[in-house]
């Protein structure tokens, strides 16, 4: 179990979140056909992401280069228990990988993100994930 975010951990963190997502048939259904066979590059980018995130712009890691928000707003079909199942998904692997002070940490700001896309699907947080 990790004490502290790193880029090993981080990247960690990541694969084995997408994994659960491409084998949670709800998620996989949206994020599938988007990404489609191109899901090493999609983990770059989000493994750029976290670290950037967690731990700042660290020399050695690509920088996160991308829309969040607009790359989202373009999936068709999202509804509320999307989101339900990623924030669920992602506690679980947070908590699985990293001690609970890290795991809240790294939580938090997924329910941050969860909260801005929510506002762009629905116009208000539909759904605000598992509690830390």
């Amino acid at each position: 179990m990790y004490a502290a975010a790193d880029p090993a951990s981080l990247t960690r963190l990541v694969h084995e979140f997408y994994a659960d997502v491409r084998r949670e048939p709800l998620l996989a259904a949206v994020f599938g056909p988007r990404i489609g066979d191109d899901w090493d590059a999609h983990l770059a980018r989000m493994v750029a992401f976290w670290s950037d995130v967690m731990l700042g712009r660290t020399p050695g890691t690509p920088a996160f280069q991308g829309n969040v928000y607009g790359k989202h707003m373009t999936l068709e079909g999202v509804t509320p228990e999307h989101f339900r199942r990623w924030l669920d998904l992602f506690d679980a692997t947070a908590r699985r990988l990293f001690e609970p002070p890290v795991a809240d940490e790294l939580l938090v700001v997924a329910k941050r993100i969860a909260a801005s896309l929510q506002y762009g699907f629905f116009g208000k947080v539909e759904v605000a994930g598992p509690s830390a």
